[in-house]
């Protein structure tokens, strides 16, 4: 069956049968309390106000026969595959790998694999069907299963949601279309905590130049669904 979704920069129509969901690193250390962000004084407001929307849609998206895919950031207990000391990518990520008291009793470790850290959010829990995805990398498609899960599912369309609007979401959105894909990225279920300027900038890029742009309610209405 196919949808018309309206969207920016012009209306886009997708098959039912050749689209997915994907959820990007909505995760207890971004976006709940006690994680890695609230820990070091980030406001995770933004990125807590999408989690209501983010779960219509996957609930939509279920409903409707969508494969839903979640990708979950973090790295090993050594380290090892956090890059070498000058990597840019170590760098940025200075708290990774620190023992941290997490809410649920145990002992965390900030952004490290099968901790309470890189858990995905109870909110959006995936379900039985769902296909989640590690990665250790901004983008989603970097040294993972991800293109070949897509491809083996038959996946053309990409309905976007996660964080950070102008990292990871941003960076696997450019990959996706660099591999033909068509990403479409959900505004209000999408969010960044270093400032609504680089949200809204990456809108705009992701609009103008690798996709399209809409919201969770013009994607409910296309699937015939309730908001």
């Amino acid at each position: 069956m196919t949808h018309t979704i309206d969207a920016r920069p012009e209306p886009v129509a997708v098959d039912a049968a050749s689209t997915a969901v994907l959820v990007v690193d909505m995760q207890n250390d971004f976006a709940a309390e006690g994680g890695g962000v609230d820990l070091g004084g980030g406001d995770i407001s933004l990125l807590r106000a999408t989690i209501a929307p983010i779960a219509r849609v996957l609930t939509a998206a279920r409903g409707a026969g969508l494969p839903v895919v979640y990708l979950q950031h973090g790295y090993l207990p050594d380290l090892s595959d956090l890059g070498p000391e000058d990597s840019k990518n170590r760098l940025v990520h200075t708290t990774v790998g620190r023992t941290v008291a997490a809410p649920d009793g145990t002992e965390g470790r900030v952004l490290v694999r099968d901790t309470w850290n890189t858990r995905i959010l109870p909110e959006l829990d995936p379900g039985p069907n769902d296909v989640v995805i590690g990665k250790n990398r901004f983008s989603g498609f970097h040294d993972t299963e991800l293109d070949a899960t897509l491809r083996r599912l038959g996946v053309r369309d990409l309905v976007v949601t996660g964080c950070t609007t102008s990292v990871c979401v941003e960076s696997t959105v450019r990959d996706a279309m660099f591999r033909d894909y068509r990403p479409i990225l959900l505004s209000d279920c999408v969010a960044e905590i270093q400032g609504p300027a680089h949200h809204e900038s990456s809108l705009i890029l992701v609009e103008r130049l690798f996709g399209w742009v809409t919201d969770s309610a013009s994607f409910l209405r296309a699937l015939g669904a309730r908001g």
